[in-house]
């Protein structure tokens, strides 16, 4: 009988270690949970000031082209035209 006490402690002991391993890993989950979100949160935000910047880039290599600089001289030639077809094709629309 002395035995099967023993077993049974035994068993006891390892399932409060288990338990208590359990408990440790779910907070772990939810602290990584949690920083997984403020990252991904984080990403947004730089994504979106990526995106201005490349904006404000283009706009600015646009403007320094219309100033007489020599670089992409084409690209602001083909940005004008793309202007203009869009300005056309609003006045289209309009006029019906």
């Amino acid at each position: 009988m002395s035995e099967l006490v023993e077993i049974v402690d035994s068993l006891e002991n390892k399932i409060i270690k288990l338990l208590h391993t359990l408990e440790l890993l779910n907070q772990a989950k939810g602290k990584l949970e949690d920083e997984l979100e403020r990252l991904k949160a984080d990403q947004e935000i730089t994504k979106n000031s990526v995106l201005e910047w490349e904006e404000k880039y283009e706009s600015l290599k646009l403007a320094n082209t219309m100033l007489g600089s020599e670089t992409n001289k084409t690209e602001a030639k083909l940005k004008i035209n793309t202007l203009i077809r869009e300005i056309d094709h609003c006045i289209t629309q309009l006029a019906e």
